[in-house]
């Protein structure tokens, strides 16, 4: 299970090697995404609060990139956070996020990218619950649901 320390180590040192890597032209980005999954993942946006597909979504199974296709996120370990985005509190496999100091608008945060394709997710913080303290708050314009029969525990 990653934690708060885990997360700031690969920050500031790489992330692990990712199952395989997805590149593509913009071109390529553009004709494949929607003007906001491309605003969100390629440019490093950010939806609105609350208007996110996947904010107060329940269903079963697993929350994959957008882009790419690759599994990041289990539905059993999504919480409600009441910050108006999708929030998760592991990724499904330590080798498919990548953590990036990010420094915009005045603030220091940890960004969250995919590790196969690099695009952006949103942003990870340490004021999630136990056990692992980790808040992933993710745009829903970055993930696509991939349901499956089992329900969420």
């Amino acid at each position: 299970m990653q934690t708060w320390n885990d997360v700031i180590r690969l920050a500031n040192h790489g992330a692990p090697t990712p199952p395989r890597r997805v590149e593509k032209t913009d071109a390529e980005w553009k004709a494949q995404l929607t003007a906001e999954q491309y605003h969100v993942t390629r440019q490093h946006g950010t939806e609105r609060a609350f208007t996110g597909e996947y904010c107060e979504a329940h269903e079963a199974g697993l929350y994959a990139c957008v882009c790419c296709g690759t599994p990041l996120y289990d539905s059993r370990t999504k919480f409600e956070s009441g910050t108006g985005w999708p929030s998760f509190t592991q990724p499904v496999e330590e080798n498919v996020i990548k953590y990036k100091k990010d420094t915009s608008y005045g603030m220091v945060r940890v960004e969250a990218l995919c590790n196969v394709c690099d695009a952006h997710q949103g942003h990870v913080f340490p004021d999630g619950p136990a056990p692992s303290g980790l808040r992933l708050c993710i745009n829903s314009a970055a993930i696509k649901l991939v349901t499956t029969k089992e329900p969420a525990a």
